[in-house]
């Protein structure tokens, strides 16, 4: 029995003249992310995606990836047949034998795509119910809340039988929104605002600010450990990693120390505004949330803001941790974000931070330290990329 996967889109449908651009970039995506399984035909038609599995390719892991993809709202794996009634039955009922069996209500559903087809959806689910009552005498119907809904979709090419449409990831394909730099800490936040501006069609690099020896090679690697968990979702990522000790001590031995978590902020702003030139990218994400620490409060994140021209993107700005926990669970990367391995942001934390600095006595602390700006510079050359592909 032929299985394919059918993904239908949601968002993307309500898309004007520049629908057929989201769609092309849809099946770009599904097609380098699908290829390493082997071949898989892919085309659109009828606003469904059909993703045809070649011989020996694993359908399950096919599913799973196709389940991850931004742009697709549900998908369906499901048994392909001729357009005949009886063939449809007998379908369904050795496609579904086994969900059919351990469920106690269902109901049928179906669409008929194609017109000619000498039955109505009526019609097709009325009488589909009545044989799979018949070889199932244990089920009864229930048309507002079942266990099992067995859909038919009498299409142009032929007939598909499914239990249902699973959820899809949502959102938007990625790189349709353009690209970002993400600054990614190894912390649970930051890899959830990567989740999210991805879910909304960004292309993103990430930029990690290591401090060695304060920091050690362990919390290099989780770091690029959270890129490869990100990269189902987001596609491929590269990483740069920034030597910052040398910025880092600057500011230690000459900021004012209250002053010093957002002056690092300010300088860690400036170095990713650099690599985004070198990659290309027109705006900065973070995983900052709103008064978490002190240098999320209002007053800290205008003056960070104002260290350089991109914007800034905090998907996670009005989310408490209960929430960011929760989405770092369904993404699979809570438990390596909770490792206990250093972040350069957390060393030299002044156990007084200003809450509520000033823009102006912020700018006089920099211009008090005029070597600085090199310090940045040299840093931000240095980054060391790395590929995490998918």
């Amino acid at each position: 029995m032929k299985e394919i996967i059918l993904a239908y889109q949601g968002e993307m449908s309500l898309k004007g003249l520049n629908r057929g651009t989201f769609e092309n970039v849809l099946l770009k995506t599904m097609r380098r992310r699908l290829k390493p399984l082997g071949a898989c035909k892919i085309y659109l038609a009828q606003s469904t995606i059909y993703v045809e599995p070649g011989e020996g390719v694993d359908v399950d892991e096919v599913q799973k990836r196709v389940s991850k993809i931004f742009g697709i709202a549900a998908l369906s794996r499901a048994a392909v047949c001729e357009k005949d009634f009886a063939a449809v039955c007998e379908t369904a009922q050795s496609y579904l034998c086994d969900t059919l069996r351990a469920a106690k209500t269902f109901k049928v559903s179906a669409k008929r795509s194609d017109k000619t087809f000498p039955m109505d959806s009526m019609q097709i689910a009325r009488e589909l119910g009545g044989v799979l009552l018949q070889a199932y005498p244990h089920l009864k119907v229930d048309v507002h809340n079942p266990e099992v809904t067995v859909m038919v979709e009498i299409r142009d090419y032929a007939a598909y039988v499914h239990g249902g449409k699973q959820p899809g990831a949502g959102g938007l394909p990625v790189s349709t929104s353009g690209k970002a730099a993400l600054m990614l800490s190894g912390g649970i936040d930051s890899p959830v605002a990567a989740y999210l501006m991805a879910k909304r069609g960004l292309s993103l690099m990430g930029v990690h600010f290591a401090s060695p020896p304060y920091t050690s090679e362990r919390a290099r690697q989780k770091v690029l450990t959270l890129a490869g968990l990100l990269a189902p979702y987001t596609g491929n990522l590269n990483v740069y990693v920034v030597p910052y000790t040398a910025v880092q001590e600057h500011l230690r031995d000459h900021a004012p120390e209250a002053l010093f978590t957002v002056l690092m902020r300010r300088s860690m702003l400036r170095i990713t505004n650099t690599l985004c030139g070198k990659e290309g990218a027109q705006a900065i994400v973070t995983g900052e949330s709103l008064a978490q620490v002190a240098s999320q409060t209002l007053w800290a994140i205008a003056c960070t803001d104002a260290a350089q021209d991109l914007p800034v993107l905090r998907p996670c700005i009005g989310m408490d941790k209960t929430e960011i926990m929760e989405i770092a669970r369904k993404i699979g990367t809570y438990e390596t974000s909770i490792l206990p391995y250093e972040d350069c942001c957390t060393i030299f934390t002044p156990p007084h931070p200003r809450t509520k600095p000033q823009l102006a006595e912020i700018e006089a602390a920099e211009a008090a330290m005029p070597g600085l700006a090199a310090l940045e510079e040299q840093a931000a050359a240095r980054a060391d990329v790395s590929y995490v592909n998918l």
